[in-house]
């Protein structure tokens, strides 16, 4: 009688905050953070990095701030991230994270407690949606709902997904690639790989160590992916200084590298995501596969920016490949969209789970 008194006043409280929320979708990614709130868009785009105190294990930092200290921080200070290949690794770090985040998107909503869409990868284990649902409810959330990252990319990036057609769509974020063939609102066929982002500047450090011995960081690696990284041949090379330290001497050194040494280190893990989308198209239908012949695929996601890497897709798959005109916003846009469809439409669109409430 007590427990149901209590869900009762439980549930009563959180209709009447919900009130002075603004509901949000979040794409809780392993590189970056974005945040959609209902009816002003994306508020927010943040590293998905937090700072800590050692002892304490007090926040001193979160997001961009954090980000500056990878590499930097004293003895006493830790930059973390807290998402690993697209799941939470720390969940107390991660539910202070979306804490500082939905707080700073309604700083001035002391009752703010508001119902958030959150995407994760297709592939997540029982325990990892756990441990989603509870660092958001933890941090605010007055109810949590989970939806696929191809899925919400797809609705992002405005693709028909409640029509009976085929619709592929490649998602490159920081720590997995997921590709999924979509239709009538559901995934037929997905597939998620460990190789994105963070494997691109792993890639591009563990080279740079064996060809120059030159230790360089996490932020260095991917600063030269961005400006001189490619997948596919370019009409005219790049070159680039790269600052790092010495491993046999021990001191700071400049090296010069162009994007053909760049292109060469990131080969493997290009070619991982190529055979990723063959082996997906190859357990696609025959009735969507030839859909996909007109419809073409589309990339989304920071990963998708890499040059050329589009080109060698279509090259590989024989399909036309579409980059996406934000890919970096598509998942969140696709998340936030859902909040304004049917309620209908938005439970077939959504995860189904043995924690769905």
């Amino acid at each position: 009688m007590i427990q149901n008194i209590l869900k009762f006043l439980k549930a009563l409280y959180f209709n009447i905050t919900g009130f002075f929320s603004n509901d949000m979708g979040i794409d809780l990614g392993t590189a970056t953070t974005l945040v959609y709130v209902k009816g002003e868009g994306v508020v927010l785009c943040e590293p998905s990095v937090v700072a800590i105190e050692r002892e304490s294990n007090r926040v001193v930092a979160v997001g961009e701030e954090a980000k500056k200290m990878l590499g930097r921080t004293p003895g006493s200070v830790v930059a973390i991230r807290p998402m690993r290949d697209g799941v939470i690794s720390d969940p107390e770090v991660t539910e202070a994270m979306l804490k500082h985040f939905i707080q700073k998107v309604q700083p001035r909503r002391f009752m703010a407690h508001p119902s958030v869409v959150i995407a994760i990868p297709p592939a997540i284990t029982e325990v990892e949606k756990r441990a989603v649902i509870d660092a958001a409810e933890h941090a605010g959330a007055r109810n949590v709902i989970l939806i696929e990252q191809p899925k919400a990319a797809a609705i992002g990036v405005g693709l028909p997904v409640q029509e009976p057609g085929g619709n592929m769509i490649i998602d490159i974020g920081g720590g997995t690639t997921d590709f999924a063939v979509i239709s009538l609102d559901g995934i037929v066929y997905a597939k998620s790989i460990k190789i994105a982002g963070d494997e691109m500047d792993t890639a591009i450090m563990e080279y740079l160590r064996k060809t120059y011995n030159l230790m360089i960081g996490e932020r260095t690696a991917e600063e030269i992916k961005i400006r001189i990284g490619s997948a596919y041949p370019l009409d005219e090379e790049l070159t680039m200084d790269v600052r790092g330290r010495d491993l046999i001497a021990g001191l700071p050194k400049t090296i010069s590298i162009t994007s053909v040494e760049i292109r060469e280190a990131l080969a493997d893990t290009v070619q991982q995501i190529v055979d990723a989308s063959k082996s997906t198209l190859e357990h696609t239908p025959p009735e969507l596969a030839a859909d996909l012949i007109d419809r073409g695929i589309v990339m989304a996601g920071g990963g998708s920016l890499l040059r050329g890497l589009d080109r060698r897709i279509a090259e590989e798959t024989g399909l036309p490949v579409h980059v996406a005109e934000d890919p970096t916003t598509a998942v969140v846009m696709g998340a936030g969209e859902t909040l304004n469809m049917p309620q209908g439409i938005r439970r077939r669109l959504m995860m189904r789970s043995k924690l769905d409430f």
